[in-house]
C-alpha cells in the first residue's frame, strides 16, 4: 500500500495541471497564482473550488458540466486526487486543476472576488472539534475574503451534525456581527425530496457520487444539503 501511495504521490508531482507548493512558498505569503488564475487557465470564465476533494470527482464531473467555468480542486492528500488528476489527463479537459496544499492557506492563493463558488462535499464533521469544521466561523472568514458578491457556498454531507451545526450555529452566528449569507436553499433528504425543488442542471451536478458518498448511501444515510449566497 505505501509503495502505491508512493508511485501516485510521483505521479502527481509530474502533472502540468496539479500545483504542490512548497509550505515555505505559502506560509506567511501570497503564491504567485493568486489573482492570477484567470491567467493560468488562459479566460476569465468564473472560478469554482471543491475544498477536501478528495479523487476529485466532482472537480471532473463539473468540469464536464460547466465547460465555461474553471475548476479548482483543493486538498492535502496527492495519492487521493491521482484518480481525478489522471482522469483530466486522459479526456484532455482544460478546465480543471488540482491544488494540494491545506485549506487553512486558501487566502495566500485566492485574491478578494477571485472565486464564483465554493464547494464542501462529504468533508470530515470533526466532531467534538466544530473550530475545525469546514463551515465554522474560522474558515467562513477565509471564504467572504475571496469569494464574489453574490458568489455561492455550497455544503452537501451525509453528516446532521455538521449539517445542522452550520444552518443553525456556525452560519447564524456568523451572521449576526458580519450579515453576509443568505440562504437559498435547504434540505435534509436530498434525494428524497429536496432535489425535486432544483433545476434539471442542479440535479445533474447533485447527482455525481463520490466515492464516500456512494458509501454513505449504502449504509442507509440521508444526504443534506445546503446553499448560501454571499450578500455585498
Amino acid at each position: 500500500m505505501a509503495k502505491n501511495k508512493l508511485k501516485k504521490f510521483a505521479a502527481v508531482k509530474d502533472m502540468p495541471h496539479v500545483i504542490e507548493p512548497p509550505f515555505g512558498e505559502i506560509i506567511g505569503k501570497n503564491h504567485a497564482l493568486k489573482g492570477k488564475w484567470h491567467e493560468e487557465f488562459g479566460n476569465s470564465n468564473p472560478i469554482v473550488l471543491e475544498l477536501a476533494c478528495g479523487k476529485g470527482e466532482y472537480s471532473v464531473g463539473m468540469a464536464k458540466i460547466f465547460p465555461d467555468k474553471n475548476f479548482i480542486g483543493i486538498d492535502i492528500k496527492g495519492a487521493r486526487m491521482f484518480s481525478g488528476a489522471t482522469e483530466v489527463a486522459e479526456q484532455g479537459l482544460q478546465n480543471v486543476r488540482f491544488l494540494r496544499t491545506k485549506i487553512d492557506f486558501i487566502t495566500s492563493f485566492f485574491d478578494a472576488e477571485e472565486v464564483s463558488e465554493i464547494w464542501i462535499l462529504f468533508a470530515d464533521p470533526q466532531l467534538g472539534k466544530p473550530r475545525k469544521r469546514l463551515t465554522s466561523s474560522l474558515f467562513l472568514n477565509r471564504y467572504v475574503q475571496l469569494l464574489k458578491s453574490g458568489g455561492a457556498l455550497h455544503l452537501k454531507s451525509d453528516s446532521t451534525d455538521l449539517y445542522e451545526y452550520t444552518r443553525d450555529e456556525s452560519i447564524p452566528e456568523f451572521n449576526e456581527t458580519r450579515g453576509r449569507f443568505s440562504k437559498e436553499f435547504d434540505t435534509d433528504e436530498l434525494y428524497e425530496k429536496g432535489i425535486y425543488d432544483l433545476d434539471k442542471t442542479m440535479q445533474v451536478v447533485l447527482n455525481i457520487r463520490t466515492f464516500y458518498e456512494q458509501m454513505w448511501l449504502e449504509q442507509g444515510k440521508k444526504i443534506k444539503y445546503l446553499t448560501y449566497k454571499l450578500i455585498s
